[in-house]
């Protein structure tokens, strides 16, 4: 039996096409105990509470880390507005506005996007297009090149939403991809709809969203190749019922992996030749990557009520040029060649050593960023090795950053940390 596909000018769902997306009613209703069982232990906790809608909000309706579609949603609700292009089939935006709110820009109305991603303009393009197509996309690159931060507002811009999401890790199963079942429903029903737990992937295909697949070089290797009759056939063999769940026009898939972390599992070729592959690189020049730290700290320091840090920039730019030099293997003039450490001493990276040089300085200094608030984290980020990587620190230390102009603080600073 088949799950019926509707065209893209069909605005309801078969009843069958309904049973299976997201979650299936029937089998919301045989696990609404459960359900609301969760949500009165969270409610008690504290932690979260269930909205009358049946979704769950953080504790006072202010999230830590909102997701992509409520952090920027005027954003996204000013480009709906303003874009008057051709939308592929369910998608909330056209590809032009779907760049545009990665990119940033101004509307004819005033309303300023703000960059979400800092880099060369063609690699978003070709990124939008490629989730346009019947071509699934993969984010590749070292760690640290925010590819997890372009797929989820890659994911929000198009589908309004971005939590449809597996998390690859070395023990993520087959049935996080495919779909698992309630095991109290099939014991006592046997195989059923009603039984069955669908995936994020398998929801996205029923609803005609985007799905994402984070760290998919983590997944086993057995794992992955479960995407590849996804991907190709654009369908989901569910045996143990005799039916399908087919993707609806707007479904596709978005994956990042790195192949630089250990612990990686190589892509199959079958399964590579159905993804699009766009690679995200480092940051090309500094002014680039201080621009992109700057500003995600700023972020950060705003969701963390911490003090903006307006003279922190020099700082920004002593920790950017360390992690460039050491990551590059020279300074930046070139006249001297460095050992690099084992560690990526990514973006992301140099991100967290400014946001948590910029706590230290809002609870034990008086809220100017200095060089000893950041010595610690580029410490702890540049030594992984105790062994070797504290040799490779010590002599660029004493060799580079010692002679360096203006960088006596930072040279004691990080001499005392080191100690």
């Amino acid at each position: 039996m088949t799950v019926p596909v509707p065209s893209g000018d069909e605005t309801a769902e078969t009843a069958e096409t309904a049973q299976i997306r997201g979650g299936t009613g029937a089998a919301d209703a045989a696990n609404a105990d459960a359900a609301t069982q969760a949500a009165q232990v969270a409610q008690a906790a504290g932690v979260a509470g269930a909205a009358d809608d049946g979704t769950a909000g953080a504790a006072g309706g202010e999230a830590l880390r909102p997701h992509a579609e409520d952090a920027f949603a005027d954003e996204l609700k000013a480009l709906a507005a303003a874009d008057d292009r051709p939308r592929p089939a369910r998608w909330r935006l056209s590809p032009w506005a779907v760049a545009t709110y990665l990119l940033g820009g101004t509307l004819p109305d005033g309303t300023v996007i703000t960059p979400k991603y800092v880099g060369p303009r063609r690699i978003i393009e070709v990124a939008v297009t490629t989730l346009a197509t019947d071509r699934a996309l993969l984010l590749l690159g070292v760690p640290g090149t925010a590819k997890t931060w372009v797929s989820e507002h890659l994911a929000a811009a198009v589908s309004g939403d971005s939590t449809l999401l597996v998390q690859g890790t070395a023990g993520t199963p087959e049935e996080a991809i495919r779909y698992g079942w309630n095991y109290a429903q099939l014991l006592a029903h046997g195989p059923s709809r009603e039984a069955l737990v669908p995936s994020p992937v398998m929801r996205a295909m029923a609803e005609g969203m985007t799905a994402r697949v984070e760290e998919l070089t983590r997944i086993p290797a057995d794992v992955q190749d479960t995407l590849i009759t996804v991907l190709s056939e654009k369908t989901l063999p569910i045996p143990e019922l005799g039916e399908e769940v087919q993707a609806v026009r707007g479904f596709n898939l978005i994956a990042t992996a790195n192949d630089r972390d250990r612990g990686v599992n190589e892509l199959s070729s079958a399964l590579r030749r159905r993804f699009n592959t766009v690679v995200l690189p480092l940051p090309a020049t500094a002014e680039e990557e201080v621009d992109i730290v700057a500003r995600r700290v700023a972020q950060l320091g705003r969701s963390l009520d911490l003090p903006p840090a307006p003279e922190g920039v020099a700082e920004i730019r002593r920790v950017v040029t360390v992690f460039r030099e050491l990551r590059g293997g020279t300074t930046e003039d070139g006249r001297t060649k460095l050992k690099s450490p084992s560690g990526t001493l990514s973006t992301a990276e140099a991100i967290s050593v400014v946001t948590g040089g910029l706590a230290l300085a809002a609870h034990f200094g008086d809220g100017v960023l200095r060089a000893g608030d950041v010595a610690a984290g580029i410490l702890g980020a540049v030594v992984r090795d105790p062994a070797a990587d504290r040799v490779i620190w010590q002599e660029y230390l004493e060799t580079v950053v010692r002679e360096r102009d203006g960088w006596k603080d930072f040279y004691r600073a990080c001499r005392e940390v080191s100690a």
